[in-house]
């Protein structure tokens, strides 16, 4: 299971029964079944007008993602997409073939069969681009679902409260005073769930199915990246360089951190500085050393100048 989602509903649990357990002298009040109904029916009734059936049967399955620990593994991407790109920059297309099969990344897959396949790299980037922007649409419905039921959920609690209010009224002259507290407490606990089952339960999942297209769509973009690459024939040092700083973790673009930081990154600058200068130092012609004069040049010198009045 997801920690954050355990952690979440181990929380939520605990601080209802806390406050249920300091504030209510009978936890049982809150429990009304005609209320739970009005709101949770209500619910599903205007979500199955609002979505086709093949949505809304999607709303358990999605469910089932929040509470399960999907990890995205981009290291495995990232070292299949340098191994890949150096055998394609060697010409090796058989080796290439052979560690395609061994690809779990159908995104990746497909991206790596079009550059052995000599598709142009425009094409390519289209055909990938189209397949990204596909998957960003079909999760944003899929959350937009759960918001949209956010949404439904506290319209229905204000209607049960509106149908126990128009109870309690019916009753209110009979001065029976256990049927007017059934009736206010119809009323008044069909807001309740109504408040509770959007910001509990309905937006959180909407935010983490938002939260997971992100990362999904950070890792196509990487891929995408990588195959660009591999068409280029670039090295696998600058493929490999190049996509760890599409997944690495940037805390703030701004703030460094503190001194240490910052001396961490000064550090880094001088090594920096010192390999330049090294690289050319290497790279720089060495200056021409002036020519020895020959041993009959330089007597001929001295006897000019022993000549010479």
């Amino acid at each position: 299971m997801n920690p954050s989602t355990l952690i979440g509903i181990v929380v939520a649990v605990v601080t209802l029964a806390a406050a249920l357990a300091f504030s209510a002298t009978d936890p049982t009040l809150y429990i009304n079944l005609a209320g739970l109904v009005v709101v949770l029916g209500g619910t599903c009734a205007a979500l199955f007008i609002s979505y086709p059936l093949r949505e809304v049967a999607r709303v358990f399955a999605l469910v089932r993602t929040v509470f399960r620990s999907e990890q995205i593994d981009s290291r495995r991407d990232i070292d299949e997409l340098v191994s890949m790109a150096q055998l394609w920059m060697n010409d090796d297309v058989h080796k290439v073939e052979q560690a395609l099969k061994q690809v779990s990344n159908p995104f990746l897959r497909t991206g790596v069969q079009l550059v052995i396949d000599h598709t142009p790299e425009d094409q390519i980037i289209e055909l990938l681009q189209w397949r990204i922007a596909r998957l960003r649409a079909r999760e944003h419905a899929e959350a937009q679902m759960f918001r949209i039921m956010a949404g439904f959920a506290p319209a229905f609690g204000m209607l049960g409260t509106l149908v126990g209010l128009i109870n309690l009224m019916a009753v209110l002259g009979s001065g029976d005073m256990v049927l007017i507290g059934q009736q206010l407490a119809v009323a008044l606990m069909t807001t309740f769930y109504g408040i509770l089952l959007a910001n509990l339960v309905c937006k959180p999942i909407a935010v983490k199915l938002e939260r997971r297209t992100e990362q999904r769509l950070m890792l196509m973009n990487m891929v995408l990246q990588g195959i660009s690459m591999m068409c280029a024939r670039r090295g696998p040092a600058v493929v490999r360089e190049t996509l760890n700083s599409f997944m690495m973790d940037i805390e703030d673009e701004v703030y460094d951190g503190g001194h240490a930081v910052t001396a961490r990154t000064k550090a880094a600058g001088k090594a920096a500085n010192k390999a330049v200068k090294a690289a050319h130092a290497a790279t720089r012609p060495s200056p021409a050393k002036p020519a020895r004069p020959a041993a009959g040049a330089t007597a001929s010198l001295a006897r000019t100048a022993a000549a010479r009045p």
